[in-house]
Parts: C-alpha cells; structure tokens; sequence
C-alpha cells in the first residue's frame, strides 16, 4: 500500500484527522484481533491458520458471536486504517483483493476442513454467522 501511494501521489486526499480517524479504527483492529485470538487461547484451539487439523473446537463465543474471522476482519481493519494514514485513493483496491484472497486461498479452505471434523456443529454456526461481518 506504502508502495502504491508512492508510485501515485496524484491520487492522495486530504482528509481532516485522517490520522486520528486511523488510529482509532488501528485500536478497533487490534482489539478485535486480539479478543478472538484470547477466545481461541481460553478454548484450547490453535490460532495457527496454516494447521486447521489442530483445531479443537468450534468457538463461538465473544468476537465469534458477531464473525466467523475476527482475526481476519482484524488485519482488514488494520489495512484500511493504514490507508486512511496513507490518504491516497491507490491503496483502496488492496482491501477488497485482500477480502477475495483471504476468502478463496485461506477461509474457504479453512471452512471446508471444519465442516468435515465438527460437521453439525459448524454448519449450524455457519448458518448463523456471517463470514465477515
């Protein structure tokens, strides 16, 4: 995103507290990250998304309630905010390529192999939380 903004400083915007408006949702973004990842602590699954075979239980409780990925919805959130530091209309596309990446290359996937381990239990959470939000 920093390169983006570089190559295209004519696409820059001045936004008033840009830079606070930043940091807060950087807070949200990290808050969040970091509750989903304490939920996964206290239930005993890992939070590593390269191994979902280590996963223990389907956690649905806390930040889970409201997203299926709050630890991706945290690293979405933090991205946006580095564009809104960034002020430049170049980075906005990395957002949703990130969204389609994530969701092709790492969710997807992720959501197949627990359906096989927990079957019933995660598909009725799939049905009754949003992937994203």
């Amino acid at each position: 995103m920093w390169w983006l903004a570089v190559q295209f400083p004519a696409t820059g915007f001045n936004l008033a507290a840009s830079g606070y408006l930043a940091a807060g949702l950087a807070v949200v973004a990290l808050a969040t990250g970091l509750a989903a990842v304490a939920r996964f602590r206290r239930a005993g699954t890992t939070v590593n998304p390269v191994d979902p075979g280590q996963a223990s239980q389907v956690v649905t409780n806390g930040v889970y309630r409201f997203s299926r990925n709050p630890m991706y919805l945290g690293l979405l959130l933090l991205l946006t905010a580095w564009a809104l530091w960034l002020a430049n209309l170049a980075t906005l596309p990395v957002l949703p390529g990130f969204v389609l990446y994530m969701n092709r290359f790492q969710i997807q996937p992720e959501e197949r192999f627990l359906a096989l381990k927990f079957g019933e239990d995660f598909h009725r959470y799939r049905e009754s939380v949003r992937r994203w939000l």
